[in-house]
């Protein structure tokens, strides 16, 4: 009998951890100076995975403008910047999109994977072989 309640609850535990997935919101933590700066929320739009700042979390930043950015998202508000863009599902990983670094006008290939703590969003971005990474904490309410 015991071992037939550890076989349900291994089954239970296992299923529950896989179908965690990189959607919902996260905090955003400073790869450098460790600092959390803001919430992004991940979803799916048309069959790829986005990422848009849903929150800013340094009031003296709330209201800042994207001087760095290009295109029609310059001169826009940080808030509600849909910085990761295009990330297709492959194995475990989200890749084939980008990140845009709005503090200093940079666009990166990108690399999503959560960790082995589902709660935990591993963010690499590249610039040929080279990469930065950050772990980005789930918010979760």
């Amino acid at each position: 009998m015991k071992l037939f309640f550890c076989t349900i609850l291994f089954f239970l535990v296992s299923s529950t951890l896989q179908s965690q997935d990189v959607f919902g919101k996260w905090r955003t933590i400073d790869g450098i100076t460790d600092e959390a700066k803001s919430i992004v929320e991940i979803y799916e739009d048309n069959g790829k995975v986005f990422g848009k700042i849903v929150e800013i979390l340094n009031p003296e930043q709330k209201g800042a403008l994207c001087k760095k950015c290009f295109g029609e998202e310059k001169n826009k508000p940080v808030l509600g910047l849909v910085l990761i863009k295009n990330m297709e599902r492959a194995g475990k990983y989200y890749k084939r999109g980008t990140i845009f670094d709005p503090e200093h006008g940079k666009r990166f290939r990108c690399r999503l994977m959560l960790t082995q703590n589902p709660n935990i969003l591993q963010v690499r971005g590249y610039v040929g072989f080279l990469y930065a990474t950050q772990y980005w904490k789930r918010v979760i309410n």
